[in-house]
């Protein structure tokens, strides 16, 4: 197999099968000459035509509507982590209302974000159901189904996360009355976590480790990565003897190491690195590939883009003195960057997100919009909190204080010695924030933790405990469903 992003262009042959057979659920549909005529005779004979089906459900990952705009409003502008930055009077469309918590169900973001993942599941619902109907051999077909249902655990899991319960839809082609209904009405979050833990199951089961991969499968998911994950569910879901003994697999496998520099995490250089588990690829040739728009959406206003999604005052305080991850972090205006670029002094907001930077001297990009920069999803600093926060809530405090204090090492500041359960999970939390500041997961660890409110009020988010703990179900979805879709509380 090739590498997604970096060595393949999606065949538009692969990609009008999918867009087809996806989109052919009613009657009317049927009646349109089918695309998937132009595939050649071959097709279904070869393991390229099986791995372009996969590459399409990578490439959504790289959409706009995936993981850029919307997703870092809803994401990271909700959090305490975050302002909405910018200008003051750029909303961003809604990013002012997810910064303030005063939006409603008609919120561009959140449509935005349920259109793209159900893309993504889309894609992986039609991959699945073509694999057996390829001539290719049984372990790659296999191999290929385990990273197809891993990605489609991962747009699951998001809009778990999102919106609590969602339509469940593993079927590529609506054809029953029931297949409708599952598609306009809400199964239960328990349903949704039940699918995501089967499919990594599944993965574990069936895609090689990190040292058996080829050169060529860099980036693609592997069963290491879905141990990662199948922890980070199982921590969501409060199963600690799980996550305990996933995290242990991978920290005793040797496999994996914290970078000495957390600076250079999200450099260039730092991609794929020893510490990355699993990474939204973003090279590609001419044109790049790119996340698209991530980097200039965060980037400094007046100098190199948006300047949304800007670090708070309260995370920059949060830091403890000589900890290095403030400084890596956070770009101060004026400030010399570690490539000689020189931050303009006067800005609009006092602080922008240094994991977004890239830099224009010295590394790859095409433009800022189509930058080289890989979403860091899971990294082995993440593999050590896990394991640290269940076995603290497991009663071993030597262990939890063992894993916790290896990320703190890193980061240049002194152990922690506290033993008390309860104080150490504050602490183990804490490192959580910091560690993983910026990246995506603090509103969802604040609700998991079941203390968002009380956090976010204290910072100034109008945050309304029963209500907010889920985001609204997109009113255009309910209108969509004719109405089917229930709307979450409160709303």
């Amino acid at each position: 197999m090739k590498t997604h992003k970096k060595h393949i262009l999606i065949s538009a042959f692969a990609l009008a099968l999918i867009m087809f057979a996806t989109y052919s659920c009613k009657e009317e549909f049927l009646e349109i000459e089918p695309q998937a005529s132009m595939l050649p005779e071959d097709f279904f004979s070869t393991p390229e035509a099986a791995n372009e089906l996969v590459v399409a459900v990578y490439d959504q990952l790289s959409e706009w509507a995936t993981h850029s705009f919307s997703w870092i409003g809803v994401s990271s502008i909700t959090s305490d982590n975050a302002d909405k930055g910018s200008d003051p009077g750029d909303t961003g469309t809604d990013k002012d209302v997810l910064d303030n918590w005063t939006f409603t169900t008609d919120g561009l973001s959140f449509n935005e974000i349920w259109i793209s993942h159900y893309n993504g599941i889309a894609k992986a619902n039609r991959a699945i159901d073509l694999f057996p109907k390829l001539e290719i051999e049984e372990k790659l077909q296999r191999q290929l189904e385990g990273e197809t249902r891993f990605l489609r655990a991962y747009y699951y899991f998001n809009l778990v996360r999102c919106f609590g319960g969602v339509p469940l839809m593993t079927k590529p082609d609506i054809v029953t009355d029931e297949d409708l209904i599952n598609g306009r009405t809400r199964a239960t979050a328990d349903a949704i976590w039940d699918l995501i833990v089967a499919d990594l199951e599944f993965a574990i089961d069936n895609l090689p480790s990190i040292s058996e991969q080829d050169d060529d499968e860099l980036g693609h998911a592997n069963s290491d990565a879905a141990k990662t994950f199948l922890a980070k569910v199982n921590m969501y879901l409060g199963n600690w003897n799980e996550v305990l003994s996933l995290t242990n697999d991978i920290i005793t496998s040797g496999k994996y190491s914290l970078m000495a520099d957390y600076a250079q995490i999200w450099r260039e250089v730092g991609e794929n690195s020893e510490e990355s588990i699993f990474e939204i690829q973003a090279r590609g040739v001419t044109p790049m590939e790119a996340i698209t728009m991530y980097c200039e959406v965060q980037l400094v206003r007046g100098q190199l883009g948006w300047g949304f999604n800007t670090p708070s005052e309260d995370l920059e305080n949060a830091y403890e003195a000589g900890d290095v991850r403030r400084d890596a972090t956070i770009i101060y205006p004026g400030e010399m960057m570690w490539d000689s670029v020189e931050i303009i002094p006067i800005t609009p907001n006092p602080r922008y997100n240094e994991k977004a930077y890239v830099s224009t001297t010295k590394e790859t990009y095409e433009s800022l919009g189509q930058a080289n920069k890989n979403i860091r999803i899971f990294r082995y600093a993440e593999v050590l909190l896990m394991n640290a926060e269940a076995a603290n809530e497991l009663g071993d405090a030597t262990k939890a204080l063992t894993s916790v204090n290896l990320v703190r090492a890193r980061a240049k500041i002194a152990d922690i010695t506290v033993t008390d359960q309860s104080e150490l999970r504050k602490a183990i939390w804490k490192e959580r924030r910091l560690e993983l500041a910026m990246e995506h997961d603090r509103i969802f660890d604040l609700r998991r933790q079941g203390r968002a409110g009380e956090v976010l009020r204290a910072h100034g988010k109008t945050y309304i405990d029963g209500q907010h703990d889920l985001f609204p179900i997109p009113l255009a979805q309910i209108q969509l469903s004719g109405g089917l879709l229930e709307q979450n509380p409160g709303y």
